[in-house]
């Protein structure tokens, strides 16, 4: 029994080949390409931008100020001037006048006494105020002391009146006063008795 040979199959023997159809050809499905990945965004520390001409005219001007104050002697001014005229960067001026007051100091100016609210201060001490003497008070006194022992009652009594009344000074002269002309008043009465007794 012999083999036939590929293509042969299905047909006589020395009959044509046999044609295999073709298999269609499947194209694949399209797949995006992947999006770029973001790139992160840069920020640069502030000690890392960009210094300007007019900051380090600044930086200078500092410098300048504290070798006029004598922070810096000529060759720290030196060697920082050249530093502060190269610097590229934020951070290196900053770290030139790190040790360095931003300015010349300036002497502070004294405050005016601030006025205190009237809530702190301590409650004003009302000193009483003096009260004038009686007038009767002292002629009182001046008439028991001479030994007119009837005015000086009358006026001592006028006087104990307008003291209550005028709220004055002069209670003590007359009571000393009343208390002269009443013993007048007894001495001069005991006296007359005596004297018409006799």
């Amino acid at each position: 029994m012999g083999v036939q040979p590929w293509g042969e199959q299905g047909h006589g023997q020395g009959g044509p080949p046999s044609q295999v159809p073709p298999v269609p050809y499947a194209k694949p499905w399209p797949v995006a390409s992947p999006a770029p990945a973001p790139q992160p965004a840069v920020h640069l520390h502030q000690s890392q931008m960009r210094a300007a001409h007019a900051d380090r005219d600044r930086t200078v001007d500092v410098l300048k100020a504290a070798f006029a104050e004598g922070r810096l002697t000529a060759d720290e001014y030196g060697q920082r001037f050249d530093a502060a005229s190269s610097a590229q960067t934020y951070g290196e001026l900053t770290r030139l006048v790190a040790d360095l007051p931003s300015g010349p100091m300036v002497t502070p100016v004294p405050m005016a006494a601030q006025p205190v609210p009237q809530t702190f201060l301590p409650p004003p001490v009302m000193m009483p105020l003096p009260r004038p003497t009686n007038s009767a008070a002292v002629t009182s006194l001046v008439l028991g002391l001479l030994g007119l022992g009837l005015p000086a009652v009358i006026a001592g009594h006028v006087a104990k009146g307008q003291i209550r009344e005028r709220r004055e000074d002069g209670d003590a002269m007359a009571t000393v006063g009343l208390v002269l002309g009443y013993v007048e008043c007894v001495f001069w009465c005991l006296f007359w008795v005596a004297v018409l007794a006799v």
